[in-house]
């Protein structure tokens, strides 16, 4: 009996040993289960495994663009290595009329005189525009004015693309003022242009006749308030407006002037080199008054031609709505021409860019190519030296 007793008692204690054991090595398996995974393991665990008290990843939402933000989706980009230089060209037969039929074998370019390898050849009708509207709100503009301006809303409204392409607004007499920032808003454009203005400086009595030293003008304000600084006008805005946007758009200035500068502190070929360093080119409308000379098409001309725009000289209302639709489709129908030169110093010097037509059968008909006249060659860092076109 008592060995009975003895044998059940050690066979308890048997069973309460093996649970204990069981037990720890439970808890030992579960505290195993329970540390927290090396770094970098939860990235490679199926979604189940994932510890559940840490919150599931969620996309970051892109803020939407601003009213003056152009986002460019990225099939609208044309992509060019950094070492070739652009060259935006137009073909224009005797009639007028866009060339859309050009291509690389009928073409050769020149830089400073030496033939360059094209490596990039084709059309653009669909690169986002970057344009700014400059308005000359002078005493010689008064009364042509009004038809400025409604033809500046109807290219607006035609050529603008919300979204996608950008304008400001700039209006200028002896002074530049900033109208309107660059806006893919067409109602914020449209807005700016009703707000132009022709206001008499102080002592004007009509006729372009100023009385002098009226209060509360008097002096060089008083001058320059009637005055024309045009090519001011132009440096400013490549400088200060257009050449904080995107390098992934065209840009282009539309100056509707009458083309006499009477005031400006700078030259014609500083405004024409601070926009080709800035890839601007410019479109002018030159309309005048009669009663003031005019247009001076001959200053237009130069300035529109020597950074790849062209300068339109309308007659009337019509001619006028005319010319802004011609800016449109120039801007859209263009030839793309990329070369990488075989001048590879960093110098920052101005070089020459000719681009000729030898396909034989193209040159009887005697095509204008319409590009700018060079560029500035970039500099190193070290590099100080202002260039200076030749």
């Amino acid at each position: 009996m008592f060995q009975q007793t003895q044998f059940r008692l050690v066979l308890v204690l048997m069973l309460a040993v093996s649970c204990v054991t069981v037990g720890s090595a439970f808890v030992d398996v579960r505290a195993e289960h329970q540390q927290p995974p090396p770094a970098g393991a939860e990235a490679n665990m199926p979604p189940q495994q994932q510890p559940a008290n840490r919150p599931l990843p969620t996309p970051t939402a892109t803020p939407p663009a601003a009213d003056n933000e152009v986002t460019l989706p990225e099939d609208e980009v044309v992509r060019v290595d950094t070492s070739l230089t652009n060259v935006l060209l137009s073909a224009i037969d005797k009639n007028k009329r866009f060339v859309s039929t050009l291509k690389k074998e009928d073409i050769r370019v020149l830089e400073d005189g030496a033939p360059q390898e094209i490596f990039t050849f084709n059309r653009q009708v669909d690169l986002p525009l970057t344009l700014a509207i400059v308005i000359d709100t002078s005493i010689s503009q008064e009364r042509t004015l009004p038809d400025e301006k409604a033809a500046a809303r109807a290219f607006v409204d035609a050529v603008l693309r919300p979204g996608k392409d950008e304008v400001a607004v700039v209006s200028f007499t002896g002074d530049t003022q900033l109208e309107q920032g660059l806006t893919g808003s067409v109602q914020r454009v449209r807005r700016a242009i009703d707000q132009v203005e022709f206001v008499p400086p102080s002592g004007y009595i009509g006729n372009g006749q100023i009385v002098g030293g009226t209060p509360p003008i008097s002096g060089d304000n008083q001058s320059r308030a009637g005055s024309t600084a045009i090519w001011d006008a132009i440096y400013v805005t490549s400088n200060e407006v257009l050449s904080e946007s995107s390098d992934k758009t065209r840009r282009a200035i539309i100056l509707v002037s009458d083309g006499f500068d009477t005031s400006s502190q700078l030259k014609l070929n500083e405004a024409v080199e601070r926009s080709i360093k800035n890839d601007v080119m410019i479109y002018s409308v030159g309309i005048g008054d009669s009663y003031y000379g005019g247009v001076e098409e001959g200053q237009l001309r130069k300035l529109s031609e020597r950074t790849g725009g062209r300068a339109y000289f309308p007659k009337s209302e019509a001619d006028l709505r005319n010319a802004f639709a011609q800016i449109q489709k120039d801007l859209r129908e263009q030839y793309l021409v990329a070369y990488s030169p075989t001048n590879k110093a960093r110098d920052g010097s101005f070089r020459q860019v000719k681009v000729e037509i030898v396909n034989p059968e193209l040159k009887k008909q005697n095509l204008r190519l319409v590009y700018r006249e060079g560029y500035f060659a970039k500099s190193d860092g070290a590099t100080t030296t202002k260039a200076r076109r030749p």
